[in-house]
């Protein structure tokens, strides 16, 4: 009697589990039928942008104002954005995104060893690459009496307020601006609940979780083409699987202009004020956020191929550098990033 009363207990707690699974089960298929793909375009910060995300309602409302905001902060084009306003000298309020990009540019200028600088508009104004002012030919010494305008050690902010050395100083934060508004509306996404996307403004990414067909996401380092040639080399284009965290792009074979016989590149080294002249043509970073890897990846393009692996082993930061050498582009792929290339 003892152990039929057993073997009913049994049943019905096995019974039991098995309705409780089949009712998380019905529940998880409801939730997941009410979720679908979202896609999202268009042109912002002097670029286009994709999105694509898995979600029950549409965020698109939410995200064009999200660009807005931040456009208001770090646009240097606008002239009523927080930064414009900093460049100028006025008194106003810092935002959240004002202050991170600083903070993380500091960071990252310790990090590369000043490579990575956001106050280098003189020098880039100069060279050509900027709006400011052109210098036709540019002397050393008229070099030098720029970089007294140059570095981050002479900047800092305390209590909410951006305190310069030289009020001619200015910021400058395109390097960077696209990786931070990837990771603005990445950080949404994920706020709102979203477990599966890909977010890309004018080539960098940051994804997470998996595509509409249930695949990690694949995305592509395009191979540098040489725009005074129109003319491409003998590397294909390589797939990157990505799951989570970001990766940035940054490269010297598209914006440079030729004079005298001699290239120069959009590319300025904050430390000697001239164009880099070494042979690394691109170079792709995996970090977890976007921001980061778009200033490293503008740091190695400063500090050349050698340099550049250095850092990159020191930092353990996965690195897919482009080079060229004897007339031809050759890859260096560090360990860990061969494990993101698609086999």
């Amino acid at each position: 009697m003892q152990e039929k009363s057993s073997k009913k207990i049994l049943f019905t707690i096995v019974a039991t589990c098995v309705l409780i699974l089949i009712a998380y089960g019905i529940r998880q298929f409801v939730l997941n039928d009410t979720k679908k793909y979202y896609y999202q375009s268009g042109k912002v910060f002097g670029t286009f942008y994709h999105l694509s995300y898995e979600s029950e309602v549409d965020h698109q409302d939410a995200i064009d104002s999200l660009f807005v905001f931040f456009d208001f902060s770090l646009s240097t084009y606008n002239k009523n954005s927080i930064i414009s306003k900093v460049n100028a000298n006025k008194d106003v309020k810092l935002d959240d995104y004002f202050i991170h990009v600083f903070n993380e540019s500091m960071r990252c200028s310790k990090e590369t060893g000043g490579a990575f600088d956001i106050t280098v508009t003189p020098l880039v104004d100069a060279w050509g690459f900027g709006s400011g002012e052109k210098y036709e030919h540019l002397e050393q010494e008229i070099i030098d009496s720029l970089m007294q305008y140059v570095g981050l050690d002479k900047v800092k902010l305390k209590d909410g307020k951006i305190i310069k050395a030289n009020p001619k100083i200015q910021f400058n934060v395109n390097a960077i601006a696209k990786g931070y508004g990837v990771d603005v509306i990445a950080d949404y996404l994920e706020e709102q609940g979203v477990k599966n996307y890909l977010v890309e403004i004018g080539g960098e990414i940051r994804a997470l979780g998996e595509n509409r067909k249930h695949h990690t996401w694949r995305t592509a380092i395009n191979q540098p083409i040489d725009d005074s040639t129109q003319m491409n080399n003998d590397l294909q284009d390589e797939i990157v699987l990505m799951s989570s965290g970001g990766m940035a792009t940054s490269g010297n074979y598209r914006n440079f202009y030729i004079k005298d016989g001699q290239k120069f590149s959009h590319t300025i080294n904050p430390k000697t004020g001239y164009p880099v002249s070494h042979n690394l043509l691109s170079a792709t970073v995996c970090m977890p956020t976007c921001l980061e890897a778009d200033a490293l990846a503008t740091a190695f393009m400063v500090l050349g191929l050698e340099d550049g692996k250095a850092l990159a082993e020191k930092l353990q930061v996965p690195v897919y550098f482009i080079y060229e050498q004897d007339g031809k582009n050759l890859v260096y792929m560090s360990e860990d990033f061969k494990e993101r290339i698609q086999k």
